[in-house]
């Protein structure tokens, strides 16, 4: 079965592509004009072995809100349609990741009911021109239109650059996890309901 979607969207404010293969070798193709997101995402397609494609126009000259909550929300639709009905996955992933002081732990649900704790808290404002907010209306986007339960805590960490990067690298180690293949649950969906 391959995995793999590809989504367009479309609005007065972005026009975004992404394309992407749950079963890949971690290979990137990003512009979205935003140099540090494009880092970040490099990091989830190279740590979830996730290939990810994603070009996105958006209203920069604004500020970078829309474009980054727009490019979550294609990427959740990308996953939403590249895993399926979920017969077979582990479901649930989680992954700890630290970089020099800084810590985070990730844990995400496959449940099909969207929910977001993120729990990060940014020394600096700004990394680069990349505004730290933005980091949690990627994360919304995201598990509103995947249809993931997700929690993000920042541990400990002094440096944003390092605190942003490890968030980014458990978040594709947990999609990972979650996404493989469970031999012992082959074909079947992994809930009491029968559904997810």
């Amino acid at each position: 079965m391959q995995r793999q979607a590809e989504i367009e969207r479309n609005t007065l404010e972005t026009r975004i592509r992404v394309k992407l293969n749950l079963d890949g070798t971690g290979a990137s193709s990003l512009e979205t004009g935003m140099p540090f997101l494009e880092h970040m995402l490099d990091q989830v397609a190279r740590h979830g072995l996730i290939d990810l494609e994603v070009s996105a126009q958006g209203d920069l000259h604004i500020d970078g809100h829309h474009s980054a909550e727009d490019i979550g929300i294609t990427i959740g639709q990308a996953v939403a349609q590249a895993v399926g009905d979920k017969k077979g996955i582990r479901r649930y992933g989680h992954a700890y990741v630290p970089l020099d002081e800084a810590l985070s732990r990730v844990v995400l649900d496959f449940s099909g009911r969207p929910g977001l704790e993120f729990d990060v808290a940014f020394p600096r404002a700004m990394i680069g021109a990349f505004d730290t907010d933005l980091f949690y209306e990627f994360f919304q986007g995201f598990v509103n239109h995947a249809g993931v339960t997700l929690h993000v805590d920042n541990l400990r960490g002094r440096n944003s650059h390092h605190i942003a990067e490890t968030v980014f690298k458990a978040f594709g180690r947990a999609l990972r996890m979650a996404l493989e293949a469970d031999p012992r649950m082959a074909g079947v969906i992994p809930s009491t309901k029968g559904s997810l």
